[in-house]
Order: structure tokens, then C-alpha cells, then sequence
């Protein structure tokens, strides 16, 4: 009795389903015997019909089911790169040699896995790209795959993202099956995911089931790298990101899932001339073109970005109906990108002699005063919503910048003010972008660098009702105060040596534009002349003595 009662239990929807199915046959051969002879075989004759399209739509609903919400109309239909087809090697990979030296070890463990094995190592299981966009992180990856001669599946973040909840999960499934396949059959299998952060943020969990998807996402992926289905193929997953990896979760940067990170920074002075040499070698250039100085004219650059520069660079020689590339060309591909286009505006001589010496007080504090930057271009052309500009970068990398920097940037951003002070006693609303900045970073000193003086710490990190509206206006003063004296030892230093910002200007009028060459050139015949009085780096009005 008690085991039919347990039976019952269990089974209890079952047989209910079956009574009520009798039940509806039972009346259904009632139904049929109570109608006339025509009717009934009428009905009897449409039943194998009725079947027919009953299980067609069933089918039709069960294929939509499961290629929507399994797998997507778009699902995951991944082929293998073979590496003899990506024919990216190392040399090829310019510009990374910290990374690259990281990655060839990659490739000796995968070269050497038997060896691993044997004495009890473990093949990485993940490799994590972290740098700035453009730096190489795919061609890294590519490099990785040829050396280690082995098959190349590579997808992005996003195309694991979907509206259905379980869809990315599939995603991840399809393509670690198809890895397998491949690392079974060849000995490994690389997976690189690009823009990893999309489905690799910290997890977040809500009761509204916001983040659902990502989340199932993120967790097969843990499940698939190093969980309880992890397989004994060896399977290297390298994902590449650009963000911050304190943006991923803790989950994924744990040992036996990406735990090798390799950062990926722009390339040095040294690595940037190598670059411009390679891209060189792919166009026809002039042998006059001096490399170190492009090098050192694009600081904080990219590997992609510099590619690019030479791409423009032959498009301008192309249209100026040249046969090679020379230096000009790759300085206006510069300007092109960075500045925009030239365009002519119609303006009047006494705004473009007021532009000419705004500029030439930007140029002149540049020079003489910066201590880590040069100025590489002055121009009075007008580009975007500009009249005009001095372009300058530091003379190498600075990954810090110190207080007298910082002072130095902030006097280069007021000179131009002052010499229109100085020339007409008046200013025009082309110092707002420079006051803006300026501001800027005299606020950052004070409030978050302990740079003013008298306070130290950073005040932007106390919610701004805990702070008492006189310490607000202790550390507003001195903001203003870094502004004001900067503006004074700039004031100083431009009256003192205005024959240079006068000469300046005039040539600049005359040319409209001169790059470092000319401006090198100009400035130390002026020097040479009446060498400049170099103003003190202190911010003590009372130490501001000309010297010698």
C-alpha cells in the first residue's frame, strides 16, 4: 500500500495526464457516434489533416525555440585559423619588446608542453593582454598562434552579448567544444577573445535580474576555463582588453584562469623609431627623412597611430604628384590627423595680427621656460575652432609629472593672454580654452596633489558636505594664487624679452606657419642677440629676480 502511495506521488501528473487523454478519446468516440453518417465521416476524413498541421506548427514553434533562444539566428559558427594562413611571426610585431619577450616564453611552454607534463607543470590555461588600443594586442596573439604552430579561434566580447537570457552561455559552449575538437586533433588550440571587459566586468547581482545574461555569460566562461567541466585538452585562452583589469572579475584573474597578464604599453623613443623604419619600408620615401627626430615628434603614439601617419603621408605625397614620400609630407599627415584640415576664413588683418601674437607668447614661454616639453609646430592657419595653435609634446616619456611641470603648463597656457596684455592692453575670447585648462589644473594641484602649500591630501575624495565652506575657500585661494603668481613671472618674462616675442610674431605673420627647425633656429639667433632673462621656477613673488 505504501509503496502504491509512494508510486502515486511521484507519478501522480502522469497519470492524470493519461486518465484525462482516455477520457478525451472516450468522448471523442461518443461525439462521433452521436453525429449522422455524413458529418461523421466528414470529421473522421479531416482527423489525419488536423494531425499533419497540429505537428507542423509544433515543429515550426520547437525550431524558432531553439535557434532563438539556444543559439540565435546569428549563433556562434566559429572556423579555425590555421597558423600557416595568419603568417604573422615576431619580427613582424614591432614595437613590443617587453610583450614579445613574455609571449616567446608562451610559445616554448606550448612548444614543450610533453616536457611540462612530464614533471608535474601545468600548461597556462590563460593569458591577459591589458594596454591602450592599437598597441598590437591581436597582432601579438596572431604572433603567438604561427610560432606555436597551432589553430586560432578568435571572437569578441560582443558577440557573445544577446537580449535572450542563456544565449552568450551557448555561445561560450559552442566554442570551447570546437577548441577541444581542435586541441584534441593538433595537441592545442588558441582562443582569443578581444574586448574582454564586455562580458568580463565584476558580476552584479540583482533581485530585478538586471545583469542576468552577462552574468550566465561570465559563468560558463569561469566553468569552461578552469571549473568542474574543464577537460584535460589543451585549451590556451587569450583575451586582450583595454580597459582597467580592476574593472574584470575577481573570478577570472585567479590562478588556473587568466593568471599571466601581459601589459602592453605605447612604444619608447627607441621602439618608435623601429616602427616608423617598418612602415617606411612599405611606401616609397626619401632618404633625407631623419627618424629620430619623428620619434621624437610622436610621443604617446601607437603602433596603429603611426601606421597611420605614413598611410596619410601617401596619400598627400599622391596628390601633389610626388614619387616618394619626404619629411613635409609625413609633418602635414600629422597635422591632418591631429589638427583636422586647413581651411582658409576670411579674416581680418587685425585679428590674424592678434592671433600671430597670442601664439608667439605660447611659443616663446614654451621654449624657454618648459623644462620637459618642445614646441614642435606654431601656425596661424585656422584649423577646426581655432585661429590658431602651438603644438608641442615632452621631449621623451613622462609616465609622472612633477610640481614644476605642472607650473610650466600653466605659464605656456597664460602667455598667450599676456601677450595680447602686453601688445594691446586687451584680450580676445581665444584665451577661454587656455583659462579653462589652466583652471583645470591648478584645481588638481590644490584639491587632489597636495601641490598648493599649505594643504596636503586629497580633498576630492570627502563628500563635499563634510567639508566647511572655509576649507573650500582656503584651497580655492590657493588655486588662484598658483594662477596669479604664474601669470605675473610670465608677464615679467615676456616684457623683458619682447624683441623675441615681436620677431616672432612678424615671421609668423609672414610664413603663417613654422615648424621646430625654424623656430630652433630663429630663437637662438635672438638669444644670441640678447640672451633672454630665465625667469625662477618659485612661486615667491619675492624671489622673481632677473639673472644674468
Amino acid at each position: 500500500m505504501r509503496k502504491l502511495k509512494i508510486f502515486f506521488i511521484n507519478n501522480w501528473i502522469t497519470i492524470v495526464i493519461v486518465l484525462v487523454s482516455i477520457a478525451l478519446i472516450v468522448l471523442t468516440i461518443v461525439g462521433l457516434g452521436t453525429l449522422e453518417s455524413f458529418y461523421r465521416n466528414m470529421t473522421l476524413a479531416t482527423i489525419p489533416l488536423q494531425l499533419l498541421l497540429t505537428g507542423l506548427n509544433a515543429f515550426i514553434f520547437v525550431y524558432f525555440y531553439m535557434t532563438l533562444f539556444r543559439g540565435g539566428f546569428s549563433g556562434m559558427k566559429k572556423k579555425a585559423i590555421k597558423s600557416e594562413d595568419i603568417k604573422v611571426r615576431f619580427k613582424q610585431v614591432v614595437g613590443l619588446e617587453s610583450a614579445k619577450k613574455e609571449a616567446m616564453e608562451v610559445v616554448q611552454l606550448l612548444k614543450d608542453r610533453t616536457k611540462v607534463k612530464k614533471i608535474g607543470g601545468r600548461i597556462i590555461k590563460g593569458i591577459l593582454f591589458v594596454g591602450p588600443p592599437g598597441c598590437g594586442k591581436t597582432m601579438l596573439a596572431k604572433a603567438i598562434a604561427t610560432e606555436a604552430n597551432i589553430p586560432f579561434l578568435a571572437t569578441s566580447g560582443s558577440e557573445f552579448v544577446e537580449i535572450f537570457v542563456g544565449v552568450g552561455a551557448s555561445r561560450v559552449r559552442k566554442l570551447f567544444s570546437k577548441a577541444r575538437q581542435l586541441a584534441y586533433a593538433q595537441g592545442s588550440c588558441i582562443v582569443f577573445i578581444d574586448e574582454l571587459e564586455v562580458i568580463g566586468r565584476g558580476r552584479t547581482f540583482s533581485f530585478m535580474g538586471a545583469g542576468e545574461e552577462t552574468n550566465s555569460t561570465q559563468n560558463q566562461l569561469l566553468v569552461e576555463m578552469d571549473g568542474l567541466e574543464s577537460s584535460k585538452e589543451n585549451v590556451v585562452v587569450i583575451a586582450a582588453t583595454n580597459a582597467s583589469e580592476d574593472v574584470l572579475d575577481k573570478a577570472l584573474l585567479r590562478p588556473g584562469r587568466f593568471d599571466r597578464k601581459i601589459y602592453i604599453a605605447k612604444p619608447n623613443l627607441k621602439e618608435r623609431k623601429e616602427l616608423f623604419e617598418y612602415y617606411l619600408t612599405k611606401v616609397k620615401r626619401s632618404a633625407t627623412i631623419d627618424l629620430e627626430r619623428l620619434a621624437k615628434k610622436t610621443v604617446t603614439k601607437s603602433p596603429a597611430d603611426i601606421e597611420n601617419i605614413i598611410r596619410e603621408a601617401a596619400l598627400i605625397a599622391t596628390r601633389n604628384s610626388k614619387e616618394e614620400i619626404d619629411y613635409s609630407d609625413i609633418s602635414a599627415a600629422m597635422d591632418r590627423i591631429e589638427l583636422g584640415m586647413a581651411y582658409r576664413l576670411d579674416v581680418t588683418p587685425q585679428e590674424k595680427e592678434q592671433t600671430a601674437y597670442h601664439e608667439a607668447g605660447h611659443t616663446a614661454v614654451l621654449y624657454f621656460l618648459h623644462p620637459s616639453d618642445d614646441v614642435f609646430k606654431a601656425t596661424i592657419i585656422p584649423r577646426r575652432d581655432s585661429l590658431g595653435m602651438v603644438s608641442h609634446h615632452p621631449r621623451e616619456e613622462l609616465y609622472t609629472a612633477n610640481r614644476e611641470k605642472l607650473v610650466a603648463d600653466i605659464k605656456v597656457l597664460l602667455a598667450g593672454y599676456a601677450a595680447e596684455k602686453i601688445k594691446y592692453n586687451t584680450t580676445s575670447t581665444g584665451v577661454v580654452s587656455d583659462f579653462q585648462k589652466a583652471t583645470q589644473i591648478a584645481h588638481a594641484m590644490v584639491w587632489r596633489m597636495g601641490m598648493g602649500g599649505q594643504f596636503v591630501g586629497d580633498f576630492t575624495n570627502i563628500p563635499e558636505n563634510e567639508i566647511s565652506n572655509e576649507l573650500k575657500e582656503s584651497l580655492n585661494q590657493e588655486s588662484i594664487k598658483i594662477i596669479n603668481d604664474s601669470l605675473a613671472r610670465v608677464m615679467e618674462f615676456l616684457k623683458s624679452n619682447w624683441n623675441i616675442v615681436e620677431s616672432f610674431a612678424q615671421e609668423l605673420l609672414r610664413k603663417e606657419e613654422m615648424d621646430y627647425d625654424e623656430i630652433d633656429t630663429m630663437f637662438k639667433a635672438l638669444k644670441a642677440e640678447g640672451a633672454p632673462t630665465v625667469v625662477p621656477t618659485s612661486l615667491n613673488p619675492s624671489e622673481n629676480k632677473p639673472q644674468e
